[in-house]
Parts: structure tokens; sequence; C-alpha cells
């Protein structure tokens, strides 16, 4: 029997979707086929290329509401704001798009006379998107519009908790006019066959968003081929508060920042220093703030904070703020009816604020992919500064 991926719901630990899984062979077949695409794509006119691009996106603008309650419904972020995640998405195309035809344009070579020299930028061929989802449609759209607008054929591997991202883009896609193959999905849940598929020659390109320990290991097993390996992976972003901010404006960015999508965001901010002198101000603002946030269902308008992706990054948040709490660290959560009252069915984290936090703490040294809020006096910008680059990231 063939092997399925099943996507569980954040909210409710139950099935929203599922499909089959490729095979290995499946895999090998979109690679041929990609291959095959690229021999003609790349032929074809800029502008052509161009015009098929704005259709597409267009057409994901026009359906944003649906798409945004399916990747609600996926990855649990509150409905909201899922929508504004591919209104976002235009936007950065739309500065793609701007800038393609001069970025893409030959480039002068140095005059010698006898000689007529110039740089020639050419696509590099089929290229494999792996894009994480937590923000799906904002991670593909870094890579698929520079890589279908220089002429690439494109292979989309979609995390196993958002795999209908990928199936509604190439299917939009295809629907703006975009030749046959060009644009394909391969949905893949084993890690061991992901690195396989690197490893194979048709592909010329990888583009990899996830975890460090993901994009290490595609490192790994690229490490012996002459392509071009992104990857963006994960951090432990700090901020830091000077006594001169205005400690109001300053709290409310800083809680947003922390823990808006549950705080399920490579550019997070998971860490906060303060100075002495406003140490206590900036902690109560930060309350008052909390106070207003809610926790719930994702499917509910008026939810703020949803819960994080699976049991598994529950238990990981849950042992830091423990591990926390057991080395001196002091729970400043403010009272909040929802932050008690999330649904049991669901992988809730109410937010949760920390003061007393040291680096002797995970929660301090580790990404925590949830919506925490750790909070550091410091004596001044020298302090602030060396323990902000006391990290391995």
């Amino acid at each position: 029997m063939p092997a399925t991926i099943k996507t569980i719901s954040p909210s409710t630990n139950k099935v929203v979707c599922e499909m089959p899984e490729a095979s290995f062979e499946d895999a090998r077949l979109a690679l041929r086929q990609a291959q095959d695409a690229f021999a003609s794509f790349r032929d074809v006119p800029f502008s052509e290329r161009r015009a098929i691009l704005v259709k597409a996106l267009g057409l994901i603008q026009e359906r944003k509401m649906e798409l945004g309650k399916e990747l609600s419904e996926q990855m649990g972020r509150p409905i909201a704001f899922s929508h504004k995640e591919i209104e976002t998405m235009q936007k950065r195309a739309d500065y793609l798009l701007d800038i393609a035809e001069e970025a893409l344009a030959p480039l002068p070579g140095r005059p010698e006379s006898g000689f007529k020299r110039a740089i020639k930028k050419i696509p590099v061929g089929p290229t494999l998107i792996v894009f994480a989802w937590n923000f799906p449609y904002l991670i593909i759209v870094n890579a698929l519009v520079p890589a279908l607008l220089a002429g690439n054929s494109v292979i989309l591997k979609p995390s196993p908790q958002t795999p209908l991202v990928g199936q509604r883009i190439v299917e939009i896609f295809n629907e703006a006019g975009l030749p046959k193959n060009v644009l394909q999905v391969i949905q893949l849940g084993d890690p061991a066959m992901l690195r396989q598929l690197v490893q194979q020659p048709e592909i010329q390109c990888v583009s990899f968003t996830g975890s460090t320990a993901g994009g290490l290991a595609i490192r790994e097993a690229t490490a012996g081929q002459t392509i071009p390996v992104n990857l963006e992976l994960g951090g432990n972003d700090p901020a830091y508060v000077r006594p001169d901010a205005d400690i109001k404006y300053v709290a409310t960015q800083l809680v947003d920042g922390a823990i808006f999508n549950a705080g399920q965001s490579c550019c997070a901010v998971e860490r906060i220093y303060v100075h002495k002198d406003v140490h206590d101000e900036f902690v109560r603002e930060i309350q008052e703030e909390l106070k207003g946030y809610k926790l719930g269902d994702p499917m509910d308008r008026s939810t703020a904070v949803g819960p994080v992706i699976s049991r598994a990054a529950q238990q990981t948040i849950l042992a830091q703020l423990h591990d926390a709490l057991a080395k001196g660290a002091v729970d400043a959560t403010p009272e909040n009816a929802t932050f008690r009252s999330a649904p049991l069915s669901g992988n809730y984290v109410a937010p949760f604020l920390l003061t007393n936090v040291t680096h002797d703490m995970t929660i301090m040294k580790e990404e925590t992919f949830g919506p925490a809020i750790p909070v550091m006096k410091v004596s001044g910008d020298d302090e602030a500064i060396k323990l902000m680059n006391d990290m391995d990231y």
C-alpha cells in the first residue's frame, strides 16, 4: 500500500488532509520532466515569463481568503492573519518583478581593442525549493519568482504540515499558462529521501528554508556537487531596549515580534535585554500588552495567538519554561483569562513573560519557536552587545 502524508491540525490534533507520499521513482520522474521542460522554457522570452507570473500572482490574490483559511487549518495561525501573509507575498513579488529585467541583463566586460566581452546570465536548470510550514507563501516567493523569471524549471517540496500550499501554487501557475512540468510539486515526509533527492544529477540548484539541522543535512548531502545551495535556517534573535527608548511603543512592537504566529518565526524576537534604568517600566508595559492578547481557536477571528505546530513543539517550549523557572527565572506573565482556557484538544502554549533570566537557561541559548518573552536586565550598551553575541547562532 502506498505511503501517505497525513497533516494533523495543531488546533484539534485531527487529520485535516491526507495525500500520497512520492516514492523515489515518482521523484525521479518529476526530475526528468523538469529537465525536459527546462529545455524549452529557458528560451521563452522574458516578457512572456513575466506575464505568466503576473497573472498567476493575481489569481493567488483573488483567492487569498480561501487560501488563508486553508493555511490556518493546516498550521494553526489565527485566520484573521493568514490572508495577510498572501498579501505580503504579492509585495515581495512586485519588487522581484520590478528588478528582474535589469538583474538578468548581460553585463559589459572590460573593453579591449579587437575583443567584444560581456557576461551573459543564463538559467541554471531544474531548481528544488524546500520550504517550511510557518510562512509558506512568503518563503516560496523568495525563490520561486526569481527562478521562473530567469527561465528555470522548479520542483516544490512543501512541509508535510502544509502540503496543500505547494499543490495550490502549482495548480494556479498552470492555470495562468505556465508550460507543462515547468513547475511541479512532490510530497515527501522522509528526510533521508530528501537527502537522496538533492544528490540527483538533474538538480542544478537547491533553496532550503527550515531548521538548522535540516539545512546542515542538505549542505552535507550536496557537498560533493558544484551547484548553488541556498540555506535560510533558524535563529535566536535579540533586542536591546536602551534608556532613551519610547518604552510603550517598544513594548508593543516587541510583544508582536515575540508572539506573532505563536512565536514560530525564524526572525522572531526571542530574547530581550533591557537597560536597568527602564527595566521595571518596560516589564509593566509588556504586561499591559499581554493582557490584550487572546489565545484560542485559530478559526475564531478574534483570536490573536493560536496553537504551536505539534505536541512535540509544545513539550519543548514548556521544557524550556520549566528549566528557566528551576534556575531562578520569575514568571511575570499577567493575568489573562484566555491564557488559562485554551481548548484542550490543541497544542496550545500561553504566551509567557520571564524576568531574572540568565544565559544558563536553555530559553536564552536555544531557539524557542514559541510565544516566550524572556527579559534580562543589563547595565549598559557594552553588556547588552556582549550578551547578544553570546550565542552559537
